[in-house]
């Protein structure tokens, strides 16, 4: 591996990039960059107005990757998001025309108006970095992110996103309210203009593949490995939950830790790495029961209990 500074400088350069523009939620944002340098995808849930579309806009103008907005609502179509082979005339032939899903950044705006239909149209591209149209299979240009925002399914008007699907994504982060001061901030920095109108881009795409192609070289002790498969098969043995993480979260959340080594400059991953992304990686991915449900608990209280309980390794 190169010189560990240089990677997490190149990271440094896009978090802080983006602090210019989303006020007081670093943590948030350095994990919405480890989402990335791992190869996976980011899901913002949270309640309208606290900055989700803002945050997926800055990172794509920030990375200088090919970047579209699909606004998801219900009329929404699969072929929308795909793209369509349209017959032309002067040829004789059907020619592929490209939906925004081959972009390098897509931000999948309010994902959970859109019909299930329409949702699953994404599925392909997330896990396999290609989409088939009229059996033509169109690979997508590295790096590859979908941002996806959504706000808290009771909400009327939304369709909740189906097992499977929450299954792509990597991580989910929230934003929250901000506090007073930070509120002021917001209020003095958008006095005259956005400040996106007059964000530009720090890195160049292939920086982004350079981290990505870096955090396959950060070290993981055996250790570690038992130390998150072993939280992933707790959540497979609790009453709370019906349904718990499948083994592709055991392996996002040893990507995601590789990533997050990287951003701070180590080659090694450590236990608070695990502790610190097994709720943003896990939560989303599983189903409470519906005793659980009604007693007011949720998922994020569940993994914290699993994390006092398995064993940190030394």
């Amino acid at each position: 591996m190169q010189d560990l500074n240089t990677y997490s400088d190149l990271s440094r350069k896009i978090i802080d990039n983006i602090n210019t523009v989303i006020v007081g939620k670093e943590s948030v944002i350095e994990k919405a960059v480890a989402a990335l340098i791992a190869g996976g995808h980011l899901l913002i849930e949270d309640v309208p107005g606290v900055g989700k579309t803002v945050l997926a806009k800055s990172l794509a103008t920030t990375i200088g990757c090919s970047f579209r907005r699909i606004q998801f609502t219900p009329d929404l179509l699969p072929t929308d998001i795909t793209g369509v082979s349209i017959y032309n005339q002067d040829t004789r032939d059907f020619e592929f025309k490209p939906g925004p899903i081959l972009s390098q950044v897509v931000l999948a705006d309010e994902i959970n108006r859109a019909t299930p239909k329409s949702q699953s149209a994404l599925l392909e591209a997330m896990e396999e970095n290609q989409v088939t149209v009229d059996g033509t299979t169109h690979l997508l240009d590295r790096p590859f992110i979908v941002v996806a925002t959504q706000n808290p399914i009771e909400y009327e008007g939304t369709f909740p996103l189906p097992e499977a699907q929450l299954d792509r994504f990597l991580i989910r982060v929230t934003l929250g309210y901000p506090d007073i001061s930070q509120e002021l901030d917001i209020i003095d920095r958008l006095e005259t203009e956005h400040p996106l109108s007059t964000l530009g881009s720090v890195v160049a795409p292939k920086d982004i593949i350079a981290l990505q192609d870096a955090s396959i070289s950060v070290y993981v002790d055996q250790a570690i490995r038992q130390y998150i498969v072993s939280i992933v098969e707790w959540t497979r043995h609790r009453e709370q939950i019906s349904l718990g993480a499948s083994p592709r979260a055991s392996i996002g959340l040893f990507h995601t830790c590789r990533a997050l080594a990287l951003i701070r400059g180590r080659d090694y991953v450590i236990p608070d790495d695990v502790k610190e992304l097994a709720t943003p990686v896990l939560a989303h991915r599983l189903v409470l029961s519906a005793a659980a449900r009604i007693s007011g608990v949720n998922a994020s209280q569940i993994i914290s209990d699993i994390l006092e309980f398995v064993p940190i390794p030394i």
